[in-house]
């Protein structure tokens, strides 16, 4: 059977982005593949999260997996810092992988910024770390949005050149990324050209997974638009991002395809479209926010599935690092 790893950083509120382009198709494949989630925490660290916060968000990640329909029993559930073979593992990518790769990715640019010398190193070999969440499983397929395509495609190289360096022919998997469904980047609702972002300063940018129906509802009827009604079929789009952004996520709540949306709702004036799209927003998206709250109430219950989850992973990826210190010469007894 195919083994599906994904994770997800525990830095701010999820938004309706995360939820559409990686959380619900997450949900769709645990009853077609094993798989593997994880509450990325030592990612996080990239940003120096306040201690108190960190924990909390990552109970908050936990619990709106498990909201969003993640079956804790059925799949792997922890979260990262459970497992130390993940950071064991990157040490030794760190030794396989170029530096001319690391330069190459563009989030380390963009995170940077102008003033890349005083950027922590943590967040130069980041996509080391990621690689061995992955390979730490011998996972054969991961979930992505496209903006971390460029790290799954360092995972694989990694991959390559350990088989190829320690000549141990497909030790490691060649991951393929699995990048589904038609909202997989959903943009800032200020900005069609943007990402939705946890991380952007401005809270009306994004839907929280936290905010109530009247917060979702006035956020969509602040949403960015144009002076035009709806195009009737995608050519439309043409240089009107935050329409096409607008009328994917309706697709996507309603789950359907953007030509069947347009089919619906093509021609309308946004003041008529945006209350649609509001009501459907907070159809989905209510009983989540409701079941969410309810798992935090009880936060030890929380922190005792990351722990079994822990014990989980680390009885699948022990096997793996043992063979790999074994490949590499290392003499542990």
């Amino acid at each position: 059977m195919h083994r599906i790893f994904s994770g997800i950083q525990p830095t701010g509120n999820l938004t309706l982005g995360n939820y559409l382009g990686a959380i619900r198709n997450w949900v769709t494949l645990q009853h077609e593949f094993e798989c593997i989630y994880c509450v990325v925490d030592q990612h996080a660290l990239t940003v120096g999260p306040e201690p108190s916060a960190l924990r909390e968000a990552t109970r908050q990640v936990a619990a709106a997996l498990i909201a969003c329909g993640i079956d804790p029993q059925k799949n792997v559930l922890f979260n990262q810092s459970q497992n130390p073979d993940h950071t064991e593992l990157a040490w030794y990518f760190n030794c396989v992988a170029r530096m001319g790769w690391l330069n190459r990715m563009t989030q380390f640019k963009e995170k940077a910024g102008k003033n890349r010398e005083n950027a922590s190193t943590g967040l130069f070999v980041y996509p080391n770390l990621m690689a061995a969440d992955i390979l730490a499983y011998r996972a054969t397929h991961v979930p992505v949005g496209e903006d971390q395509k460029q790290h799954l495609e360092l995972a694989r190289d990694i991959a390559i050149k350990f088989n190829n360096d320690w000549k141990v022919e497909d030790f490691f998997p060649v991951v393929e990324p699995q990048i589904l469904g038609e909202a997989t980047r959903v943009m800032s609702l200020r900005d069609g050209t943007a990402k939705m972002s946890k991380s952007d300063p401005s809270d009306m940018s994004r839907i929280n997974l936290t905010d109530d129906a009247d917060t979702i509802a006035k956020k969509i009827k602040k949403a960015k638009t144009d002076p035009e009604n709806l195009p009737t079929e995608k050519a439309g789009f043409e240089g009107r991002p935050e329409a096409q952004n607008l009328v994917t996520i309706y697709a996507a709540l309603t789950g359907t395809t953007v030509d069947q949306a347009l089919a619906d709702i093509g021609g309308s004036q946004f003041g008529a479209f945006k209350q649609k799209l509001a009501d459907a927003a907070v159809a989905h998206l209510s009983p989540i926010t409701t079941e969410m709250n309810r798992l935090l109430e009880d936060r030890a219950e929380i922190d005792r599935l990351l722990v079994k989850g822990g014990e989980r992973a680390r009885a699948l990826s022990a096997p793996v690092l043992k063979d790999v210190r074994e490949t590499l010469g290392l003499v542990t007894g």
